[in-house]
């Protein structure tokens, strides 16, 4: 059934009245004073191009306010005036068809007019850095050479304009400061009219901070989920790593703020700061409320970015918006929050300049949130992805009503503010699980998605418990007064700790939703009766454990003959017999 909402009936002057009450009632939270990073720029700016490509820029850039202007030549010019690697092309790229003679002296008139250039010349080089902090680093035998140091006397360049056919940095989101073009295309124009107000300082906010104590990453020296390394366009996460164990860094000069990381990170360790994503969610809920309470009906809720709402024209009455920073700042979790508040639809705005890797993490987490409908017994045509230009579906009456008929204006719905990310999300889960007619089976989800069991093998698993150790939510703990190992699939983020780190190999991921109400709670995946200690009674491990310690000790020479039984005392127990044999034969300790 296609049947849309006949909101002609609705009155949607009403809808966009009650809309713009809704709007001027419930502000978008925002930061006012954000924790900012700083960038500082002299003006030293490097080119890498060929030697006519460069000269040209240095030319058109020269006395525009740069402090320096540093060529970095990667094809030098022919005999005859041409780029090498373009026999077909002129000296001058803007010459037409000037004869052999108007080329030679165009060409001189370029070399004359850049002498106060710093060229080198080179075939391989490393780039790295942002806005004030390039460094650029040639091979030589001796070590590298740095060339901020080499041609100018300074530890960096400030910006870099990147001319050459095949880019040096090809992120989608390339740090502060560095351009690539290719000569004459409009991208030229607007860095050559862009990089002489790249001088001076300028602030950014810090968009994300990672509260490593949730983090899914590492656990004594075992890598478990990797998603926000992943889906980085800007390359601006990094893989830090100690003696011990490793740890996810965000440079917060190199980051832009795509979003990515906080949407695909499973467990909320990396949050954006603005908003918080707590306040997004509510801030949604209080929007709806506002909405219905103003008499708008049927509202559908749009994710977008706020640059692309402010150049768009207005959408129609029941359409409330939501001003991202940037699209990957909400995720199903938002998505499907604003369908448990009472939205009608939610639309997700795709722009024309998305990043690719942005792109696929939306679309990941369209297609998550849909399998997430289906198994809940919800039509899935709830929630799209809205194509850039088209203003027809984005203005489009909702298909079907709200999940739930309202009489009240209050929402019946409220996501918990203090329950962490994926508490959040449980309870979204939890309330369209209520409305909804689950399906009672496991769901396959796409590849990489948080949800899922851990099948353990009773038979090896000798609730050691080290994989209780590493989890990093409440999915897997162990027992309080006797030896088990328990499981709450709704806690589970599928990050493979577990896995790595269970040196029985007694325990493996099974992928996929469960949507029953097996998934929420905790079950029993292995217990056993405690080993007393043979000397004091005291229950100290499991029989399983004493039993495979004392299987990998057999040969080992501390316990031969009859300290073996010293595996089967508690440790204040071990202790005592070992300083007794020692008080009857002093010089057994010679052997130790």
């Amino acid at each position: 059934m296609n049947q849309r909402i006949d909101l002609t009936s609705l009155d949607a002057d009403h809808n966009l009245a009650a809309r713009e009450t809704a709007q001027s009632r419930i502000s978008w939270p925002v930061n006012l004073t954000p924790e900012s990073v700083t960038y500082s720029s002299d003006g030293h700016l490097l080119i890498i191009a060929d030697e006519l490509s460069g000269r040209h820029a240095a030319r058109e850039l020269h006395n525009q306010g740069l402090a320096s202007i540093t060529l970095l030549v990667i094809a030098a010019v022919s005999a005859d005036g041409h780029r090498p690697t373009d026999k077909n092309r002129t000296a001058d790229p803007s010459s037409g068809n000037d004869t052999p003679l108007e080329e030679e002296t165009k060409l001189a008139s370029l070399l004359e007019d850049t002498t106060f250039l710093s060229v080198h010349y080179a075939h391989d080089w490393q780039l790295e850095g942002y806005l004030g902090q390039f460094t650029l680093t040639l091979p030589h035998e001796d070590g590298g050479i740095d060339l901020a140091k080499a041609s100018i006397g300074r530890a960096h360049f400030d910006l870099v304009l990147d001319l050459a056919e095949h880019p040096t940095l090809t992120l989608e989101l390339p740090p502060p400061g560095y351009t690539a073009a290719r000569w004459g295309s409009e991208p030229y124009q607007q860095a050559i009219s862009d990089l002489p107000q790249q001088v001076g300082e300028f602030a950014k906010p810090r968009y994300f901070q990672i509260n490593h104590d949730i983090c899914a990453h590492d656990s004594h020296g075992k890598t478990g989920c990797t998603r926000c390394l992943d889906v980085c366009p800007a390359d601006a996460l990094s893989r830090k790593s100690g003696r011990i164990e490793s740890w996810i860094e965000i440079d917060p000069m190199r980051c832009h703020g795509a979003g990515s990381c906080t949407s695909a990170c499973p467990t909320g360790a990396i949050q954006y700061r603005l908003p918080p994503p707590v306040d997004q969610q509510a801030y949604v809920e209080r929007l709806l409320a506002a909405y219905r309470l103003a008499g708008g009906k049927e509202a559908v809720v749009r994710f977008a970015e706020a640059d692309f709402l402010a150049g768009e024209s207005t959408p129609a009455g029941h359409v409330l918006d939501v001003p991202l920073e940037e699209l990957g700042a909400a995720g199903q979790d938002h998505w499907l929050a604003a369908l448990a508040a009472g939205a009608a639809e939610v639309r997700v705005q795709l722009t024309e300049h998305l990043p690719a890797s942005l792109r696929a993490l939306i679309e990941d987490q369209y297609h998550q949130a849909i399998t997430l409908l289906e198994a809940l017994g919800h039509d899935t045509r709830r929630l799209s992805l809205l194509a850039p230009n088209d203003s027809e579906r984005r203005d489009a009456p909702p298909l079907l009503p709200s999940i739930a008929q309202r009489d009240s204006t209050e929402a019946e719905f409220t996501s918990p503010s203090d329950a962490g990310k994926r508490g959040r999300l449980n309870a979204i889960l939890a309330y369209l699980a209520e409305t909804g007619q689950p399906s009672g089976q496991r769901h396959i989800m796409p590849a990489g998605a948080p949800f899922g069991d851990v099948a353990v093998n009773k038979d090896t698993c000798t609730l050691c418990l080290g994989c209780v150790a590493v989890c990093p939510t409440p999915a897997l703990a162990g027992g309080k007064t006797s030896p088990e190992l328990s499981f709450r699939e709704a806690d589970c983020v599928q990050c493979g700790l577990c896995e790595e780190i269970c040196p029985e190999d007694a325990i493996h991921l099974v992928p996929g939703f469960l949507a029953s109400p097996e998934r929420t709670s905790r079950q029993v995946r292995k217990e056993e009766a405690a080993f007393p200690c043979i000397r004091c009674g005291k229950p100290f491990a499991s029989v399983s454990t004493i039993s495979s310690i004392k299987a990998k000790l057999a040969d080992h020479p501390y316990f031969a003959g009859d300290a073996m039984a010293r595996l089967e005392m508690c440790e204040d127990c071990r202790v005592k017999d070992v300083w007794q044999d020692l008080a009857h034969d002093p010089e057994s300790q010679l052997k130790i």
